[in-house]
């Protein structure tokens, strides 16, 4: 999935607005978390060490379809994990990775489902589980194989002790779903404790189909 050449500074405008409005709502924090998508025969992806609160449209990386920088500023180190995702998910028109509070602390507990599929909302926008991924050091090549392999099971996929990385249909689906599963790792922690109610197998089947 490609974007037409003349919608690229539409692109551009809407990374930094996303971006922006990620930043401001405490999502993303510094200069952490990146955001990268389809344009033309190749992708468009925010700088390294850059802030999604502070980010110029013609001041984006480009890079061609075998992920190979070609103009603007340096990309992000964590190019890789962004190469896994469109690897895992070749339908994915945007992909997005952020340290957002209650992701990253639920990446920091030893659960094998730390989010729990309590709303519908969570079904339909991460699918019925989000996988979590060993650790690596940030900008690793080694995470590839094992975000490929997650990122097949469904867009969203937590990074232990790091934070996310979410992936969609557009820039504005993948930026929805990682809002979403941060509001979900904040309500895990809101109910740890207390008796809850999880969607059954028929719902979320129903959800599914």
């Amino acid at each position: 999935m490609t974007a037409p050449a003349g919608n690229e500074n539409t692109l551009r405008e809407s990374v930094v607005a996303l971006g922006a409005s990620l930043f401001a709502r405490g999502f993303s924090v510094g200069s952490a978390g990146n955001i990268s998508v389809r344009s033309g025969d190749g992708f468009l992806m925010t700088p390294t060490n850059s802030s999604l609160g502070r980010l110029d449209p013609q001041a984006l990386s480009e890079l061609d379809a075998q992920w190979v920088h070609t103009a603007g500023p340096k990309p992000s180190k964590e190019v890789v994990m962004h190469q896994a995702m469109y690897q895992a998910r070749p339908q994915a028109a945007a992909v997005v990775h952020l340290h957002s509070t209650y992701v990253t602390a639920i990446s920091c507990l030893d659960e094998e489902q730390p989010i729990p599929p309590l709303t519908p909302y969570f079904i339909m926008r991460l699918g019925r589980d989000v996988p979590t991924v060993p650790y690596y050091k940030p900008g690793s090549p080694a995470v590839l194989d094992d975000i490929l392999a997650a990122g097949q099971r469904g867009p969203a996929v937590i990074l232990a002790n790091h934070g996310s990385i979410v992936a969609g249909s557009s820039l504005e689906d993948a930026v929805n779903a990682a809002e979403e599963l941060e509001v979900s790792a904040q309500l895990a922690f809101l109910l740890e404790g207390r008796a809850t109610r999880p969607l059954n197998e028929e719902q979320i089947q129903d959800l599914l189909g």
